[in-house]
């Protein structure tokens, strides 16, 4: 039985996609990596617009499966920042999967803390501007 929990409605997505069949593993799950991939890229949507430019990932802490994926499951990225270092941001990301069209269910799938550093155009990293 899985836990059916609410989207984030206070909150917007840092992105939303949808898996396709060519994303499956043998069994019919979605692979791991690739809801890492897009966990990674909502956490760094949001790092970025906090650093004001390009950011890179150099950790993501205590990334827990919490429930499967499957084939078109709306999956929504939620994240925010946590802290603030020097030229590092640590974002805390979250996604859920938004299931069965004509009665909608709503899971909590995975989680995990992203920490990026802001670089230059050299990939060099530099300072993270004060917060607007």
């Amino acid at each position: 039985m899985t836990e059916s929990v609410g989207l984030q409605k206070d909150k917007e997505p840092a992105l939303r996609v949808m898996p396709r069949p060519a994303d499956v593993n043998a069994q019919g799950d979605i692979f791991g990596g690739w809801i890492m991939s897009h966990v990674d890229t909502g956490g760094a949507i949001i790092a970025s617009r906090r650093a004001r430019g390009r950011v890179v990932t150099v950790a993501v802490n205590e990334f827990v499966f919490k429930h499967p994926v499957f084939v078109g499951d709306l999956l929504s990225i939620y994240g925010e920042i946590v802290r603030v270092g020097n030229s590092s941001i640590a974002v805390k990301v979250e996604a859920y999967a938004q299931r069965k069209v004509e009665d909608i269910e709503v899971v909590k799938v995975t989680e995990a803390t992203c920490t990026y550093v802001a670089v230059d155009a050299d990939g060099k990293p530099r300072a993270v501007p004060p917060a607007r």
